[in-house]
């Protein structure tokens, strides 16, 4: 893994990570990190917030680093039959996984699930309203643009899904529904995330925001929330 991969994914890892401390008001101790790929972002959460954090992962298209990662335990496992008990962990975490999910629904209720009533979850999609994307990715102009020409035949041909096989994701609303009949509230926080980690760049992210074209720009949806006691 390239040194500019490695950093940027630091970078978004901490940036939710100070948009997650701002809205929580009970430290996580035990976390679930939900297709955690490498492994990466579990150690991060791990370290930051000193909490016991576990990554899950079917580990098709990445291989666990787990020197990397500790102290996170990386386990191979399917999200959509979670072998943990009932309310087991305070804090549920998933990022760029649910997409690729052949059942989204079944993924959230299994999050929901193993989530104590109370506790919190952040999950963040690629975003499915947006014109471009990958441009903070560490990879190269090429790529990036390799990547959004296959995006854009995707959307021409209407197979602008991901059960088509299409890096789509979902809308801010498609996501924020779901969210909110898994776990019984859902709150959109895109702004919250990309003013921290742009902040060099915070009048620039404001002036999209408030520009009423931010659900074309942002690259990503990201939702918070917190399990009520009914669910």
């Amino acid at each position: 893994m390239s040194k500019d991969f490695t950093e940027a994914k630091l970078r978004k890892t901490l940036a939710l990570i100070d948009v997650l401390q701002a809205l929580i008001e009970e430290h996580p101790r035990k976390i679930l990190v939900v297709g955690c790929g490498d492994g990466a972002e579990a150690g991060i959460l791990a370290r930051d917030l000193k909490a016991d954090t576990i990554g899950i992962d079917l580990g098709d298209e990445f291989r666990f680093d787990h020197s990397g990662s500790a102290p996170a335990r990386l386990l191979k496992m399917d999200a959509t039959g979670l072998e943990f008990a009932d309310a087991s962990f305070d804090f549920v975490y998933s990022f760029h996984a649910l997409e690729h999910i052949k059942d989204p629904w079944r993924a959230l209720s299994e999050m929901a699930r193993i989530l104590r009533p109370g506790g919190n979850y952040l999950v963040g999609v690629p975003n499915k309203s947006r014109l471009i994307g990958y441009f903070g990715s560490a990879v190269p102009l090429s790529t990036k643009l390799r990547w959004n020409l296959a995006d854009l035949g995707m959307r021409l041909r209407g197979e602008w899904r991901n059960e088509l096989g299409a890096h789509a994701g979902f809308t801010d609303r498609e996501l924020s529904g779901m969210c909110l009949n898994a776990f019984g509230s859902a709150q959109i926080v895109d702004d919250n995330y990309y003013l921290r980690l742009y902040a060099r760049n915070a009048d620039l992210v404001r002036a999209v925001i408030y520009s009423g074209v931010k659900h074309m720009i942002f690259p990503c949806v990201y939702v918070f929330g917190t399990k009520t006691a009914c669910c």
